[in-house]
Parts: structure tokens; C-alpha cells; sequence
């Protein structure tokens, strides 16, 4: 039986997901599933150590199914990860862009390549994953199909690039969260961390406003603050929030205390180190 270490990934062989895996994670088997449900179930099964997921697009935004998911899958954030979203045309050996009429891919990698798509005069049709287009291309063996895949997609579909860098714009950029059954909490006072959790107001008003407050007053800066109906009821709500910080610094310890006076639950999801790319930002 296999000792090495594996990592769960949603989508086939190919797709961004499993660059950022084969990225940060060299040494590890990257474990391909149908569904984002496999992934969590797979970690939470023990068929695979670690999870890597998108969380947020800075073009389609936040990656819906993973936020219901996160809340209750009793799994940890111990790492993030950005990757710069690049996509190819890829066609079967002797097409060309003279032989292709029709593009295939997941329905965000086709809209977030339209100006392309327009100018080759394709007409697009939607797949369920990029690198898995790639692969119905391959076996459909036919010179007037295309897929828009990761470059990866190419080498192990052995397709043609016939054309790079077709994205419409050169910041697509997805971010990536890397999940455990086991916390691993950075440690405080060793660089730039971010701080995941999701907390439940109180059916009161102003009590959002109130449970902020402590964030402001206290100098942390939040990064992100997303809202989701529980258990369909519209007046409660839960939150999913990012800072910029760790829970032993004095601030957010003091800013987290006064969260708990205006919510029924606070529940921190992981304490990991900022990615570099943060601090590219302008």
C-alpha cells in the first residue's frame, strides 16, 4: 500500500485545480474528483490528507458551493494560495485555427474568454471542466472542435496549443484554500496571517453594525465579509469573514471578545500564513 501523502482536487487531471496541487505540493499524489461533495468526503473519510479548493475568482467572485460547505464540514484552512489563471486553445494534432468552428469549456472559462472566442468566430459549448473538455476533445478526434483549457491540459491530453493566454483580462486570478480534519494554526508573531471565521448575529437590530464595531475600533482590517441564509430562515443569518491578523495579537483578541457579545456562535475556521501575492496588491 502506498505511504505517500495525497491531496484532494475537484475537476480531471489537468485543471487549475491540480496545477496549484502539483504546485505547492510536488511530492504528494493529487487525487482528481467529480464533485466538490467528493473532495470534502474524501478528506473526511481519510482517502486523501488534504484538500486544495478555490474559494474566490477576482473575476466571477466567490466560489458559491465551497462557502455552504466550509461552515459544516468540519474541516480546517491551514494554507492559502493564488494562481494566475491562464487558458490555451487546444485542438488534435493537424487542426488548426482554419479547421476549428466550435469551443468547448466550463461555462466561467468561456466567459471569462469572450473576446477570444468572438475573434477566432467560434461558437462556444459549455463542459463540465476545463481539463475535461480537453479530454472529450482528445477523444472525439475531430479537427473542428477546440477546448479552453489549462496549459497542463495539452501535455497530458496530447492536444495542440493553437492558441495562449486567451483569458480577456491579465489579472484573472483565483484564490485557493488548502483544508485539513486537523487544525494547523500559524503561529503567532511570524509574518502576515489571515484569520478565517463565520459567526451567527443576533436577531436584533443593528447588531451587525455592533458586531463590526469591535474590528474597527481595534485597528483589523477585514477582508472579506459573506452572508448566507441558516437552514432557510430569513431572519438568521451567518457570516463568513477573513482579517488580516492572528487571534493572540492584542487587537483581533479584543476585536474576537466583543464579536461574542452580539452573536450566537463564532467559530474560527484556520489561522494561516498570507500568501505573498497579498502584498502585490496596490
Amino acid at each position: 500500500m502506498s505511504t505517500q501523502n495525497r491531496i484532494a482536487y475537484q475537476g480531471e487531471p489537468g485543471a487549475n485545480s491540480h496545477i496549484v496541487a502539483r504546485e505547492h505540493y510536488p511530492d504528494w499524489e493529487a487525487v482528481a474528483c467529480a464533485s466538490f461533495e467528493d473532495v470534502f468526503a474524501a478528506v473526511a473519510g481519510g482517502d486523501a490528507d488534504l484538500a486544495m479548493i478555490p474559494i474566490d475568482n477576482s473575476i466571477a467572485g466567490r466560489v458559491a458551493d465551497i462557502h455552504h460547505f466550509l461552515p459544516t464540514s468540519g474541516l480546517h484552512i491551514i494554507a492559502e494560495h493564488f494562481l494566475r489563471i491562464q487558458f490555451s486553445l487546444l485542438g488534435v494534432p493537424g487542426s488548426s485555427l482554419d479547421t476549428i468552428k466550435t469551443v468547448h469549456s466550463h461555462v466561467h472559462a468561456l466567459g471569462q474568454c469572450r473576446k477570444s472566442i468572438r475573434r477566432f468566430g467560434l461558437t462556444p459549448i459549455i463542459s463540465g471542466d476545463t481539463a475535461g473538455a480537453a479530454r472529450e476533445i482528445a477523444d472525439a478526434n475531430d479537427p473542428s472542435q477546440a477546448a479552453i483549457s489549462p496549459p497542463l491540459a495539452a501535455e497530458i491530453y496530447g492536444l495542440d496549443v493553437l492558441a495562449t493566454d486567451i483569458e480577456d483580462e491579465d489579472h484573472n486570478t483565483t484564490r485557493f484554500v488548502v483544508l485539513s480534519p486537523e487544525p494547523a494554526r500559524a503561529a503567532a508573531g511570524n509574518g502576515p496571517t489571515v484569520t478565517s471565521f463565520i459567526f451567527n448575529v443576533r436577531n436584533l437590530p443593528a447588531a451587525l453594525y455592533k458586531a463590526l464595531g469591535g474590528f474597527a475600533t481595534n485597528g483589523v482590517n477585514m477582508t472579506k465579509l459573506e452572508s448566507y441564509m441558516v437552514d432557510g430562515w430569513f431572519t438568521a443569518t451567518q457570516f463568513l469573514a477573513e482579517v488580516d491578523g492572528h487571534p493572540d495579537d492584542p487587537g483581533l483578541a479584543r476585536a474576537l471578545e466583543e464579536l461574542t457579545f452580539f452573536t450566537t456562535e463564532v467559530k474560527i475556521l484556520g489561522v494561516y500564513p498570507a500568501d505573498p501575492f497579498r502584498s502585490l496588491a496596490p
